[in-house]
């Protein structure tokens, strides 16, 4: 079975912490919306204390065009990927030329070439490397990601798979848009990498202790669902898209999800000991806490990461699962790795430490 060999994960360098941004959010939408002080008690509710962003502060009070933001998404991208990459390989004590294949995940920019060539060069890979660029799975890329280098592993096994993620959110703010989804995301989102080897199990295995292993994946994507989650591409960018039934669909719907996933495996909900979730925002944690019969601390993890980096999209449940790796798992323990994104769609994957 495929094996996940290391997991880095880096933000950058700007901090706003959540104060902060309600201060601002004021000043951007309190002529929009009479009850402002009322909306803006998501920023109290959002269990979030800080997040990382490219841009200072600032930044976000001036217009900003859709081609420039597009340039500073490019640039800082590149940038934030490719130290995550670095450092993924430093903790796998693996030079660049020992990767066979480079899967690249993201949303919130577009650049072609896709931004894993650029990776080619900045890195060092190999020019007969393969190159799997996945554009467009919003807050579900992630796991998604992770499923696919997974299956390329369990096909190929004697290949290492680099899988890179990156979102920066923040470069998607229209200071135009004066939607309550907008409001809400400036409480939200925040900018983040990560990346994880991936080795499947023909490759000599380095550690004899327990390593975590790709046992299957599932992927459901619910019919007429497409305007839950997304973006709509407007003339000053990226305008976020999503509805606040998400927390109403998890509760009614994935319970069965998970059960219809586990049960080829004779697995059941019992039998997990780890959940990695992606934290969508403290409603989505407790939506699956209430549907799949979870305590707190089931979701203490993903609460973390919310709490010090907010929602970043794709690399956020990749950071879930760095903290899941740095806790000793016991040989024969099972864990859940869950995300939702666009289409409205779920990624599952179930792992076991061998």
């Amino acid at each position: 079975m495929p094996r996940i060999e290391a997991v880095a994960t880096v933000v950058p360098p700007h901090v706003v912490h959540q104060e902060e941004s309600r201060a601002l959010a004021r000043h951007f939408f309190q002529d929009a919306f009479p009850d402002i002080d009322r909306l803006l008690g998501v920023f109290a509710q959002s269990q979030i204390r800080k997040r990382h962003f490219c841009m200072p502060l600032d930044w976000f009070a001036q217009d900003q065009a859709f081609a420039a933001k597009n340039r500073l998404y490019i640039e800082h991208a590149e940038a934030l990927a490719g130290e995550a990459s670095s450092l993924c390989l430093e903790k796998a004590g693996l030079t660049a030329d020992s990767i066979d294949c480079l899967m690249f995940v993201s949303s919130t920019g577009i650049a072609t070439p896709s931004l894993d060539s650029r990776l080619v060069n900045r890195l060092g890979l190999r020019p007969d490397i393969t190159r799997v660029p996945l554009w467009g799975l919003g807050c579900a890329g992630g796991a998604m990601g992770l499923s696919r280098a997974c299956e390329y592993a369990r096909a190929y096994p004697q290949r290492r798979i680099l899988l890179v993620s990156v979102e920066l959110c923040g470069l998607t703010f229209i200071r135009q848009d004066m939607s309550k989804s907008n409001l809400v995301a400036t409480c939200l989102f925040g900018d983040g990498a990560a990346a994880v080897l991936v080795e499947g199990d023909a490759v000599e295995r380095r550690s004899s202790s327990p390593q975590l292993h790709f046992c299957a994946s599932r992927t459901t994507t619910w019919p007429d669902t497409l305007d839950v989650m997304g973006w709509e591409v407007t003339e000053p960018g990226l305008k976020v898209v999503f509805s606040r039934d998400i927390p109403t669909l998890i509760r009614q719907s994935m319970k069965e999800n998970v059960e219809d996933f586990l049960d080829p495996f004779e697995t059941s909900l019992h039998d997990l000991n780890h959940y990695i979730f992606h934290p969508g925002g403290a409603k989505v944690l407790t939506a699956y806490q209430q549907s799949l019969g979870l305590s707190p601390e089931a979701t203490r993890l993903s609460e973390e990461v919310l709490h010090d980096f907010g929602n970043m999209s794709s690399p956020t449940v990749l950071f879930v699962l760095e903290k899941s790796l740095e806790r000793q798992w016991n040989a024969g323990e099972k864990g859940l790795v869950a995300a939702l994104g666009p289409g409205f769609s779920s990624e599952l994957l179930l792992l076991e430490a061998r």
